[in-house]
């Protein structure tokens, strides 16, 4: 327990540097950035990239793609690490995935990746959304394939699998961090509940399955391949890792900005365990390059 709730060896020279090279990105420019601003503005969209601050924002909506975030844009989770507003949620938007369908056929996505809030102020966790949702781009733009990013549903199997029922190409959910750190990191969730649900929704039918880890919270190398080991033991598919970044004072400081050789490190490792495929990088974030992820 004193393991969990102590405050982290924080490396200060190495923070107080700043970001490394490594972590710098282009600013949001072109056209096509444009385009996609535009769409996201006239249909009041909710996009993890701006919620969550993803240094990938630029890059991707300068390739026209775009990560959805439905259920609105306030969590009634509060993790330590994600800058989603925390609060009581606007009322459920039942035109919501019309909206969203429509838009991934006017920027003709070839894959989508759709992600949610926690809703836990929801008899259903918002599942039924989900379902609607998957089901409308399915009708609108039939060409596309999805990646569902989704919640843990408190681990209830029954809004879990109304998701899996609509076969999503990929479901995935991230563990986010390794075991010892997920109390302070994940306040709401739970490391085991979270390798449960990956293993139901195999046991759902789902072919690909997926979740994500961040670096330089202060787990250990070991700590990180007892992770990896436990997603393969749950059959999991595909995994990123990337760095963590604060999003604001408020939330927990980055302890460790790790080298780019060690996310090859891990790669390395986690090919040889026998996952499908491995989006390792500093900058990787759950939908960077989602599209590679169909093999």
């Amino acid at each position: 327990m004193e393991l969990i709730t102590k405050e982290p060896n924080i490396n200060k020279e190495q923070v107080n540097r700043g970001k490394p090279k490594w972590l710098r990105v282009k600013l949001p420019v072109g056209q096509n950035y444009k385009a996609v601003r535009k769409l996201v503005d006239e249909y009041k969209l909710h996009t993890i990239c701006e919620s969550g601050n993803c240094p990938n924002m630029g890059e991707c909506w300068g390739a026209g793609t775009a990560t959805f975030m439905i259920l609105g844009n306030t969590c009634t989770r509060s993790c330590g690490f994600c800058a989603v507003h925390t609060g009581r949620p606007d009322s459920v938007e039942w035109d919501e995935p019309e909206k969203v369908a429509l838009s991934v056929k006017r920027m003709k996505i070839k894959h989508a990746v759709i992600t949610s809030v926690d809703r836990d102020d929801l008899a259903d966790g918002g599942s039924i959304i989900w379902v609607e949702t998957v089901k409308a781009i399915r009708r609108i733009s039939p060409g596309t394939t999805l990646e569902t990013l989704i919640p843990d549903f408190k681990g209830e199997k029954h809004n879990i699998a109304r998701v899996a029922s609509v076969r999503p190409e990929i479901v995935s959910h991230n563990m986010e961090t390794v075991r010892r750190l997920t109390r302070k990191v994940r306040i709401q969730a739970q490391y085991d509940r979270s390798l449960e649900v990956l293993s139901y929704l195999k046991e759902c039918g789902v072919e690909r399955t997926k979740s994500g880890i961040m670096l330089g919270l202060g787990e250990t190398k070991d700590e990180v391949l007892e992770s990896l080991h436990d997603l393969r033991r749950n059959n999991v598919d595909i995994v990123t890792l990337g760095q963590y970044l604060q999003p604001t004072t408020k939330h927990l400081p980055v302890v460790e900005y790790v080298e780019p050789e060690m996310f090859d490190f891990y790669k390395e490792e986690g090919m040889k365990m026998g996952f499908r495929y491995i989006e390792s990088g500093p900058l990787v974030r759950s939908s960077y390059h989602a599209e590679k992820h169909l093999f």
